[in-house]
């Protein structure tokens, strides 16, 4: 909390996931869970004006980030939320970022990859090099679709893009209702994937400013100090 609890600020650093276990912990990452808690406190506190997010991550896992999103959203009509890209606030946490009020990139920073990969590894090739077979006993015929010791044939391919499609459509509603704007206009604008810099994420409709994270807080303080004077000038008048 800076300037008397007037800004909430929120580190969202690291790789995104729901859950992380020791391993990712210890190399830096960030849970949506720890995410939702926290904005929830900053909510329930009535000297808490406006919450910060202060971003910089890659993006992380597509589990929950929908959900975290929609709550990030609905909590615009308690609190002020900006977002700052302060450097990199890319894929999932540009997810987060879009349900902001407003957002900020850093003169330096990086901001978009809208959009969802998946990848499969055959190591087919490899398993019989080494002279390595193996056999899947399933029940379901779907059960083992997918695996990396057997090439992935066109219906599984095609399975598997249907997914990565549903959670893309997913991300691009997402950021058109955080931005005000159509999927259309998102999924033929900047929502093929690139991530952008600075001026070029601002001329694209991304973000709204470029300012370091230090005077975005400034500007949200003398905001809060105009509201104060001007709610004391009313209860004078009155």
């Amino acid at each position: 909390t800076v300037a008397g609890g007037a800004a909430y600020v929120l580190p969202i650093y690291g790789t995104i996931a729901q859950r992380m276990n020791m391993m990712m912990a210890m190399s830096g990452g960030v849970t949506t869970q720890e995410i939702r808690q926290e904005i929830k406190q900053a909510i329930s506190d009535p000297d808490i004006d406006t919450i910060v997010l202060d971003i910089d991550s890659p993006g992380g896992s597509v589990f929950d980030v929908d959900e975290l999103a929609t709550e990030i959203y609905r909590a615009r009509e308690h609190k002020r939320i900006v977002a700052v890209a302060n450097s990199l606030c890319a894929s999932a946490a540009y997810y987060l970022a879009s349900q902001a009020h407003e957002i900020y990139v850093t003169p330096s920073g990086e901001i978009g990859s809208i959009g969802v990969v998946m990848v499969h590894v055959d190591w087919s090739a490899w398993n019989e090099n080494e002279g390595l077979a193996y056999t899947y006993i399933t029940a379901g015929k779907y059960k083992a679709e997918g695996n990396e010791d057997t090439p992935l044939d066109e219906e599984a391919l095609a399975f598997f893009q249907s997914r990565v499609d549903d959670y893309y459509e997913m991300f691009v509603e997402a950021v058109a209702r955080g931005r005000g704007v159509s999927a259309d206009d998102v999924r033929n604008g900047y929502g093929q994937g690139r991530v952008l810099g600075a001026r070029n994420a601002v001329e694209a409709g991304l973000a709204d400013d470029i300012a370091p994270l230090g005077d975005v807080l400034s500007r949200l303080n003398a905001r809060v100090d105009r509201n104060a004077r001007r709610r004391r000038a009313e209860a004078l008048l009155d």
